[in-house]
């Protein structure tokens, strides 16, 4: 998918280190700094999220709007397969944006550690991660065989699911020895150099 993104000019992509995504023209956007509350960024976000993806003419937010824009703009290189594993990647990816995501999004992890403080807010989010998130995945991708999460082929339930899985591991300090279909499917994905180019850390505006 890299080198096809990379043919368009007019591709790019609003975001901030910590945001997993793909190969792309990178503005990066501070959330730490409130960049995100600008007047231009609200003009490309009214919800002042990231990732946010400039197209030229068409702009879209949301991880999950903006992987199904690109399935049907750059089909060459498809994102979801036939329909019955078409239908997992889609369910892995509604899990991730819907239950997942938020529950390290620094809005969320501000509010909570103001409220409860930040021993309180990691435990919740802890427990969340491993009661819900993670045993929900690895149920429903154990009887798949192949290397990744729907076969042998990347699709979109890997690209959302690897950053989760690192995130997991890296903030959240979750064993993730319990999952092994989960940890199995990280350790190929780790194997590929379009997600090692994609993580966080190799970000332009990473901290280290």
């Amino acid at each position: 998918m890299a080198a096809i993104i990379g043919e368009s000019p007019k591709l790019a992509l609003y975001s901030y280190w910590q945001s997993s995504w793909i190969s792309y023209e990178y503005k990066a956007v501070n959330l730490s700094k409130g960049e995100q509350f600008t007047p231009e960024f609200e003009k490309l976000n009214p919800l002042h999220f990231v990732p946010v993806l400039d197209d030229g003419d068409v702009v879209v937010s949301d991880s999950y709007a903006i992987l199904l824009y690109l399935e049907e703009k750059y089909p060459q290189i498809a994102l979801l397969p036939d329909p019955q594993l078409k239908a997992l990647n889609l369910q892995v990816a509604s899990i991730v944006t819907s239950s997942i995501q938020p529950l390290h999004m620094l809005s969320n992890l501000k509010y909570l550690v103001q409220k409860v403080g930040p021993q309180e807010s990691l435990l919740f989010a802890q427990t969340m991660w491993k009661k819900v998130s993670m045993v929900t995945l690895e149920k429903l991708l154990k009887d798949i065989n192949g290397k990744y999460a729907s076969g042998d082929e990347v699709y979109m339930a890997d690209v959302f699911m690897a950053p989760q899985i690192a995130v997991a591991m890296q903030r959240f300090k979750i064993d993730m020895s319990k999952y092994p279909r989960l940890c199995r499917i990280f350790e190929s994905l780790k194997a590929l150099p379009e997600f090692l180019d994609a993580s966080p850390e190799r970000q332009p505006d990473a901290v280290h």
